[in-house]
């Protein structure tokens, strides 16, 4: 039986329907299964964070790989069908929100712990900031998510995709998009593509960075007045602008450009130099 017949015979079996409020479209493609489970880098040695598991798809695969599986869910139609499928002390599943659980709790004695994931489109970005934000112990991060949002978090500067979560991801970690996902591999069929981008997560920062709220204050000021010169929005704050001027003269950086000109680097420099440290 394949995946795509499992995934009907399991939502018939259960009288069910993917719901659309929880963002669930079911992943109905073995080939893109395996991919995934090869390279995410899976050993049985990694306790693997899977969020939003749904109908067990991945989880199946990921419990013939790893030491353990954390499945979190905030539908309890996919509780049951989940306690139901797997019987076994390897499969630990959470019933509740991941952007209220815990983590720490849940993985301060699991060793070696990776997130695979087909994320909820919904909420992917609160989801990608809260386990980079929170410095979780995660060595990397492997997730499925619209495509439009993993070319923004993988792209280079001076192209229109490239945003404040690009910089703030790349800050964090270290980001590829690993698999191209067309739409019709999931059941219902959404309107966009996808893909899976695994974050390899840094143990330190990709750029050292002496004052972290300044600095993530200049990327927010940047980009949420992008169409503006660097010389205005990076003054939208609390910075006056002959000082922003001052500094950009200093390192070099044309004043005309807009936010998506800047790198990571320069974002760091300008920051640091704001607050005295460079």
């Amino acid at each position: 039986m394949n995946l795509y017949e499992e995934t009907r015979m399991l939502l018939n079996q259960y009288g069910l329907r993917a719901n659309k409020r929880l963002g669930q479209n079911f992943l109905i493609s073995d080939e893109i299964v395996e991919q995934i489970i090869e390279k995410s880098e899976i050993t049985e040695n990694d306790t693997i964070i899977e969020i939003g598991p749904g109908l067990g798809t991945l989880t199946k695969a990921l419990l013939e790989k790893s030491k353990k599986v954390i499945a979190i869910e905030l539908d309890p139609n996919m509780v049951d069908i989940l306690k139901n499928r797997f019987i076994t002390d390897k499969l630990e599943i959470i019933y509740g929100d991941v952007l209220k659980v815990d983590l720490n709790e849940i993985i301060a004695n699991e060793g070696s712990v990776k997130v695979v994931a087909n994320l909820p489109y919904y909420i992917t970005t609160p989801i990608l900031m809260k386990l980079l934000e929170e410095r979780y112990a995660l060595k990397s991060i492997t997730v499925m998510v619209q495509k439009e949002v993993g070319e923004r978090i993988c792209s280079e500067p001076g192209i229109k995709e490239y945003g404040a979560i690009t910089v703030t991801t790349n800050y964090y970690s270290a980001p590829k998009i690993i698999i191209d996902v067309p739409r019709e591999n999931f059941l219902p069929s959404p309107e966009v593509d996808s893909c899976v981008m695994k974050l390899d997560v840094l143990e330190k920062p990709s750029v050292m960075v002496a004052n972290e709220k300044v600095f993530f204050e200049l990327i927010r000021n940047g980009f949420n007045h992008r169409r503006k010169t660097i010389s205005n929005s990076l003054a939208s704050g609390n910075v006056p602008k002959e000082k922003i001027m001052q500094v950009l003269g200093e390192l070099g950086i044309d004043e005309k450009l807009r936010a998506e000109d800047l790198s990571i680097e320069d974002y760091a420099n300008i920051a640091n130099r704001l607050v005295g440290a460079a």
